[in-house]
């Protein structure tokens, strides 16, 4: 058997000493057929497809040459040698083999995945085949991650096992060592701006108190780059035109756990603006142009200001469709005078319309959902405005975690473009479950069940069910937005509770509350929506017997024999019977009791209507970080109800962002309601002059004549908790009914309320816009009416919050102190809420 000679250097520079070794002289021949040896997981077709020989042809040393190259090419062998048998041409593999697994150990600061993501961009991964010249490539690949984050003591060690069937295991173990923290950075040249001032911007920094939380002080490449190219804009942006980074040193320390930044700059002279032009295509008349621009005569240059004035200009042609639109700013630097000329080149490029708007990633939204928020169409001109405001459409929606537009051009043509918006869909619906217990309340357990996109259709439908000793309550309640093309929604609301309160001592009644309601929403413009709601309901209040009647005398003072003994209570006058004679005067609040027996009634039946106007410019519809919400919402019982009432709520929230990363909330709600229309008095008999809380006198009168006005007691506003001012129990603030036997304490809530949040928020480790980190300050309370505001009487509270959408559930964490109260209200630092999505 004779070898084909593969010993031609320049052919075999890329083969194995063992083809070379096998290589021997033969007289060309003409090849009858084709034999591949050795193969176990490659096909003999793969083979086939890169042997540049088929049947027929003749065989000599150059082309034996070129098989072998052309077969190490494809990188799936270790060793390839071609022979004859007779005229049969014999191709021995021998095959590289399949990486089975790749095992990482020892990585904490760095994900696997972003590891394996990595070694994979190097033609590592598993299923692929294993060349051990890669695993040099990996250990470089690994430790430029490493170093990228400031750990400079990284250590791979890598080890290879054989597996049955040309199979491996790739092993990799990682010692990562501690970060090198940036020990000193001097800026030298620096004359005009402190230290201090240039680095106030740099996300590079010496370890400080927040470096834990930022790491700010590890050193990486790139973030140095990007902090020296913000030394350049500082300059830039204060008319240093020649403004220079000279040379740039960074030292480690013998141990790599110290780094030395040190930057030479060459600040030069400050520079203003001598003249002002705009030339080119402008499509639009200059004199609409020089509008926006911000740079003026005599005004000192600014890059900045040059840039802005570009997109400013650029994006009002592609506003009107000239989507492919530059605005080239060239300066006429003068030296000698110090001055710029500044000449703003407008390039517009053809007029673009869309062709396509195409959807990617709602596997569960249906398409039309998306489509009816877009205001960018299909055959119309093409516009930035329009676009931009879609997506901030889409993000209010909720449905979606992370939402990204493209403008590809159509292929062939100058003119087209296609909007592609790819999305990544979020848990839409949620499953909250409250399990709990307290000693007035007893065991608490709450069912609610929330679909925000009911089936991909973006209508809302929501069920509540909650039973406690204190409060059993059922809702339903359904949404369709886009009820109308325009976009009109209708939803009803279905409500059901019943609330008894005596079994906490809070107030000796009960109510039962029934309710049905429709509600329409109209769009007014892309920010402003009119709210409309028109239901009936029905409440009733419950007094029975051993609490309190309509015709009721308090429990009376509790009487003492000579040893402090509590004497039995004397029976009660004819008709009469006392209100929790076993609560020692811890009956219900009397401003209820009087309000029912002036009325003469305990039960309210309302036609209700509700009138509201709503601007929401936010961008997003959890954690936005800019825009503002406000409301105003005016509901009304109408004539014919049992009581004719209305409540005004004012609501406003703003967020500032002071920075990229940074947000400042500020928020306020004011509410009020009374009475208008007819007014109840009624006159109540009181034999003997028994009060209330007061013993028997017989200089007061036997008739008592009580009237019922102002807001019901059961419709007030009240303050405090998760969703109020927080560190203060929920609904606890504002006047209360204090028993002077006992110290039980109950809220009556009033008829004013004025709150405000301070709320600054931070940026978070997580990137993602399901985390918000924030410090708050929250203030004011609820009053008994507008005539009983005072300032002095503000509640405040501090702390921080934690607001999560997890996969268990969106979760809700406050930690507060209250920085001004009162003795006797009821404090609650730690406060939180939690449920489970699906």
């Amino acid at each position: 058997m004779k070898r084909i000679a593969a010993a031609i250097l320049l052919a075999l520079a890329c083969a194995p000493a063992s083809s070379l070794a096998q290589s021997n002289t033969f007289d060309p021949f003409t090849v009858s057929d084709i034999r591949v040896d050795g193969l176990q997981r490659i096909s003999s077709g793969t083979v086939f497809t890169y042997l540049p020989i088929e049947r027929g042809d003749v065989v000599d040393k150059s082309r034996a040459a070129e098989a072998i190259r052309a077969l190490f090419r494809t990188g799936f062998f270790n060793d390839v040698s071609l022979s004859r048998q007779g005229d049969i041409l014999v191709v021995q593999i021998t095959e590289r083999p399949a990486i089975n697994q790749i095992i990482l150990s020892g990585n904490k600061d760095i994900k696997s995945e972003e590891l394996l993501k990595g070694l994979k961009d190097i033609g590592l991964s598993e299923g692929e085949t294993f060349d051990r010249l890669q695993l040099e490539r990996v250990t470089q690949e690994l430790v430029r991650q490493y170093n990228n984050r400031g750990k400079y003591n990284v250590s791979i060690d890598t080890s290879v096992s054989d597996l049955d069937r040309n199979r491996v295991d790739v092993t990799i173990n990682v010692k990562e060592g501690k970060a090198a923290k940036i020990k000193h950075i001097n800026i030298v040249g620096n004359e005009t701006f402190s230290d201090e001032e240039i680095l106030d911007s740099w996300e590079s920094d010496t370890t400080n108190w927040l470096s834990w939380y930022r790491r700010d002080d590890q050193y990486s490449r790139e973030k140095l780059s990007g902090d020296l190219e913000k030394l350049n804009s500082y300059y830039l942006d204060r008319g240093y035109v020649d403004f220079n980074v000279e040379s740039t040193q960074v030292s480690i320390s013998p141990d790599r756990r110290e780094m030395y930044l040190t930057a030479n700059i060459r600040e030069g002279e400050v520079y203003t603006v001598d003249e002002v032009k705009i030339s080119g295509d402008t499509i639009i008349p200059v004199e609409e142009l020089n509008r926006l621009v911000l740079v003026r005569n005599g005004d000192t240059f600014s890059r900045r200001l040059l840039e802005l004035t570009s997109d400013s200009i650029t994006a009002v042609l592609s506003n009107i469709g000239y989507a492919f639109a530059s605005v080239q700013p060239i300066p006429e630097i003068n030296r000698e005078k110090r001055t710029v000329s500044l000449n703003f080149f407008v390039e517009p490029g053809k007029r673009v319309y869309v062709r396509r708007v195409l959807f990617k990633g709602n596997t569960r939204t249906s398409d039309e959902v998306i489509r009816r928020e877009m205001r960018q169409f299909e055959g119309m001109w093409f516009s930035q405005a329009a676009i931009d405001r879609s997506k901030i459409r889409l993000q209010r929606l909720g449905f979606f975690e992370d939402i990204s537009i493209e403008t590809p051009a159509v292929t062939g043509t100058d003119d087209q473009v296609d909007v592609v918006i790819s999305m990544k869909e979020r848990t839409s619906g949620s499953f909250v479950f409250g399990l709990g217990y307290s000693q007035l309340s007893g065991l608490i357990t709450s069912v609610s069940v929330q679909q925000n996109n009911f089936f991909g259709t973006g209508n809302r439908v929501a069920f509540t069910v909650q039973n406690n000793d204190f409060v059993k309550r059922v809702d339903f309640s359904y949404l369709d937005p886009y009820f109308t093309d325009d976009g009109v929604s209708l939803g009803y609301n279905l409500i059901y509770r019943e609330l008894d309160s005596g079994e906490q001592n809070v107030a000796s009644f009960t109510s039962d509350n029934g309710a049905l309601q429709a509600v329409f929403g109209i769009p007014l413009t892309e920010t402003d929506t009119i709210g409309l709601v028109f239901g009936i309901d029905r409440n009733q209040i419950n007094l029975f017997d051993g609490r309190c009647p309509a015709n009721h005398v308090n429990t009376p003072p509790p009487e003492f024999d000579d040893e402090g003994n509590v004497l039995p209570f004397p029976d009660p006058p004819p008709g009469f019977i006392y209100c929790n004679l076993n609560g020692f005067g811890a009956g219900s609040p009397q401003p209820f009791i009087d309000y029912l027996d002036a009325l003469g009634s305990k039960t309210f039946n309302a036609w209700r209507m509700e009138l509201s106007w709503a601007r929401d410019s936010r961008n997003a519809f959890f954690n936005p970080t800019r825009g503002a919400f406000q409301r105003i919402g005016a509901e009304v019982t109408l004539p014919g109800s049992t009581v004719e009432y209305y409540k005004l709520n004012y609501q406003f929230a703003r967020y500032w962002p002071l920075s990229t990363k940074v947000v400042l909330l500020t928020a306020a709600e004011i509410g009020y309601g009374d009475s208008y229309g007819k007014s109840f008095t009624r006159d109540v008999v009181y034999p003997d002059g028994v009060y209330p809380g007061i013993e028997d006198d017989d200089t007061l009168p036997d008739v008592v004549t009580v009237t019922a006005e102002g807001l019901p007691f059961f419709e007030n506003f009240y303050a405090g908790g998760v969703r109020s001012i927080r560190g203060f129990e929920d609904n606890t603030l504002g006047p209360t009914f204090t028993s002077p036997f006992s110290s039980f304490r109950q809220p009556l809530g009033g008829s004013f309320k004025t709150t405000g949040t301070l709320e600054l928020i931070f940026p978070t480790l997580l990137d993602s816009d399901t985390t918000r980190v924030s410090a708050f300050f929250d203030f004011g309370n609820v009053f008994a009416d507008f005539d009983a505001f005072d300032v002095g009487e503000f509640r405040a509270s501090a702390g921080v919050a934690l607001q999560w959408q997890a996969p268990i559930g969106p979760i809700v964490l406050n930690l507060s102190t209250p920085i001004k109260k009162k003795d006797d209200d009821q404090i609650e630092r730690l406060q939180f809420t939690f449920g489970t999505q699906f």
